[in-house]
C-alpha cells in the first residue's frame, strides 16, 4: 500500500508495483525474485532486476533474470560510497536510470 501511495501521490505512471512482501520472502532469497516472475507469467530470463545493489543483482541473477545496475554514489551521503560496478559485471551497467532506459532503447 506505501508503494501504491507513493505512486499515485508523485504522479508516477506505473502499471504495476512487485517487490518482496508479495513473496513474504526477502532479498536474497530466490522466492524474493521468482514470485515477481511468476505473477507476471513470465520466464526468469524475460525478467530484468534493476537495482544499485551488488547482492541483490547477484541474487536475480542466479535466479536466471537479467541484471541493470544503477550506479547511485550518493545514495548513503559523502561519508559512505555506494557500490559500484563497472561492465561486464551486469547485463547493464548504467549511471543512472534515464542512462539505463537509454542502453535498454528506451
Amino acid at each position: 500500500a506505501l508503494l501504491n501511495d507513493m505512486a499515485k501521490h508523485a504522479g508516477l505512471p506505473w502499471d504495476l508495483i512487485l517487490g518482496a512482501e508479495l513473496a513474504k520472502h526477502y532479498k536474497p532469497d530466490p522466492e524474493a525474485y521468482l514470485t515477481s516472475v511468476s505473477l507476471l507469467g513470465l520466464k526468469p530470463s524475460e525478467v530484468m532486476m534493476c537495482a544499485a545493489h551488488r547482492s541483490d543483482l547477484e541474487g536475480a541473477r542466479a535466479c536466471g533474470l537479467q541484471t541493470g545496475f544503477i550506479h547511485r554514489p550518493n545514495e548513503f551521503g559523502p561519508s559512505r560510497q555506494g557500490d559500484t560496478a563497472k561492465p561486464g559485471d551486469f547485463d547493464v551497467v548504467s549511471e543512472s536510470i534515464t542512462d539505463l532506459a537509454s542502453k535498454l532503447g528506451a
